[in-house]
C-alpha cells in the first residue's frame, strides 16, 4: 500500500501548472492558488487511473487537506 507521503509526491507531479511550495499531506489543496474545478477533476482522474477508485464531486466535497484525500482513498480502497 502507498504511504500518505509517497500519495503526497505523486499527487504534486498532477499538479505541474501550478505554482506552490511543496505538498504537505496538511495542505489544504483548494486553497492553492490557481486551483479550480478542472483541478478537481484532475484529482479524481488521478485517483482513478492510480487507484482504481471512482469520486464524485460529493466526495471531493468532504475533503479539505491532502491527507483526507488519501483517507477517503484507503476508506474507497
Amino acid at each position: 500500500m502507498i504511504t500518505l507521503n509517497e500519495f503526497t509526491a505523486k499527487l504534486e507531479l498532477e499538479f505541474d501548472d501550478m505554482e506552490f511550495g511543496p505538498l504537505l499531506p496538511t495542505t489544504h489543496y483548494r486553497t492553492i492558488k490557481g486551483w479550480s474545478s478542472m483541478h478537481a477533476l484532475i484529482v479524481i482522474a488521478f485517483l482513478d487511473a492510480n487507484f482504481d477508485i471512482l469520486l464524485t464531486g460529493a466526495d471531493l466535497k468532504q475533503t479539505q487537506t491532502i491527507g483526507d484525500l488519501y483517507n477517503l482513498m484507503l476508506q474507497k480502497k
